[in-house]
């Protein structure tokens, strides 16, 4: 950690000892102000996440506060068609770093290069910052997508070290992305020779409306084992494909600068399946968020995921909730959710958050 220390200062110091020289490739002149053009093309966000969590698993209850999230990121415009994005999670580590270049003189066309939210799913690339529940993604997602769930791949938060081309087509009526990932998730190698193809298509046919198909073919390198997956041991190599069909709706007025002000009725929901090895999973979610009075939200939401078809080897999660938006991104949420499990007991699952966003 020291040594990473040392180097990023390092090259902050190069980069600002540079900078009064050039700025994006143009020689600046005695006096110029270097720093407020340099300001301009750099932008800072971010957005913190902490509450309290009750549950009352049978032989394992917790209730305890945490801090889920403390996200930071800088993003770079070096030109009008090039930037650069570096993202770090106070909380756990540095979660995405990549350039983008815009190839086509539209939207039509873009690559992306370094580490980032892999496409799979409708929901997946979306932010924690704007997903209604507390635990972000519904089950199948979290799992399929490599967020947290499946011991085999390890937690990845979703992200892969790839690149990317994408872009819209047709005044913005459909949106495509085609990735060729390592398939090992973030900062770390490949654990194998083989790279993971991962196309998505997104159908926008009216306004507030969302059409998508997504898809993963690839092969895994295990990093530990699953319950449910007695054939596949650390160090293996195996088949991990996916495939999704999901549809999104938002009706009503909606600014997503102002979304305390203007919110939409909000819909979304999915159907997904995968293999690891001979084993298949499905599941699915569908997720509401409806706009009660002035900035406090009803939310619900409903989702099922089978890890292995032949075992039944299912659960199954209900959520309600009420969240409130006290500032442009900012808001404070409180939900419960029941959980069936086939393999195991059922519980139940108090949580409150509070998000802080810039």
């Amino acid at each position: 950690m020291k040594h990473r220390t040392l180097l990023a200062s390092a090259i902050c110091s190069g980069i600002l000892s540079l900078a009064p020289l050039s700025v994006c490739g143009q020689a600046l002149q005695p006096g110029s102000d270097w720093l407020s053009d340099l300001s301009h093309r750099i932008t800072l966000n971010g957005y913190a996440q902490a509450g309290y969590a009750y549950q009352d698993q049978e032989q394992a209850e917790t209730s305890d506060f945490n801090l889920k999230r403390t996200l930071l990121w800088a993003r770079a415009e070096i030109t009008d068609r090039w930037s650069f994005l570096f993202m770090v999670d106070f909380n756990s580590e540095v979660q995405e770093f990549y350039t983008d270049y815009r190839v086509s003189p539209g939207k039509a066309l873009s690559v992306r290069v370094g580490q980032f939210k892999n496409s799979f799913s409708l929901e997946n690339p979306l932010s924690p910052s704007s997903l209604e529940l507390i635990d972000v993604c519904s089950q199948p997602v979290t799992y399929m997508a490599g967020c947290g769930s499946d011991p085999l791949l390890g937690k990845q938060f979703g992200r892969d070290i790839g690149m990317k081309l994408y872009g819209e087509l047709f005044d913005g009526h459909l949106a495509y992305e085609l990735g060729l990932m390592n398939g090992q998730g973030i900062n770390c190698r490949d654990g194998n020779r083989d790279k993971d193809v991962i196309a998505k298509i997104d159908v926008r046919p009216v306004q507030g409306l969302r059409l998508v198909a997504s898809g993963q073919k690839g092969r895994g390198h295990a990093v530990g084992t699953a319950a449910w997956n007695p054939d596949i041991s650390v160090g293996d190599n195996y088949t991990r494909d996916r495939y999704s069909v999901g549809a999104e709706l938002k009706v009503g007025a909606y600014c997503p600068t102002k979304y305390k002000e203007a919110r939409p009725i909000s819909l979304r929901g999915e159907w997904l399946e995968g293999k690891d090895g001979k084993v298949k999973s499905r599941g699915a979610y569908l997720t509401a968020g409806v706009p009660v009075v002035d900035a406090l939200d009803a939310v619900a939401s409903f989702d099922w995921f089978d890890r292995n078809k032949e075992m039944r080897y299912d659960q199954t999660n209900a959520t309600i909730g009420l969240q409130y938006w006290y500032y442009k991104k900012c808001r404070l949420q409180l939900q419960y959710t029941h959980t069936w499990r086939q393999f195991d007991s059922d519980y139940n699952n108090i949580q409150a958050q509070v998000q802080i966003a810039f």
